[in-house]
């Protein structure tokens, strides 16, 4: 079995990954797929977690487990796909007012 350490590692380098690109990018569609995987690395850490804590001794069953990670990692999903639908709108719209999709553009509010 793969020892926690290792879910770990790689969630922590998928969410620097994401984070680097968040930081370093200007279009908004990365931007969004960045935060995604944030997101995603996240999921994996909480996941990973979850299954350390579940992990049965010689004696021990999985009756009465807590899957708290998994049920975290859902709702984290959840809101995801919801942030999808609400940032392609957003850049949609972006699109169709000033034909780029930079985030640099995007100042509609300052006057």
């Amino acid at each position: 079995m793969i020892p926690i350490e290792h879910y770990v590692l790689l969630s922590a380098l998928i969410f620097v990954v994401g984070g680097t690109a968040f930081l370093m990018r200007r279009n908004v569609l990365f931007t969004l797929m960045s935060i995604e995987v944030m997101l995603n690395g996240a999921n994996l850490a909480l996941v990973a977690f979850n299954r350390g804590m579940l992990e049965p001794s010689a004696s021990q069953t999985y009756a009465g487990a807590s899957h708290t990670g998994q049920v975290f990692a859902f709702f984290i999903i959840a809101a995801e796909a919801a942030e999808v639908a609400v940032g392609l709108a957003i850049v949609l719209s972006l699109y169709r007012l000033r034909r780029t999709v930079l985030s640099d553009e995007a100042d509609l509010l300052k006057n």
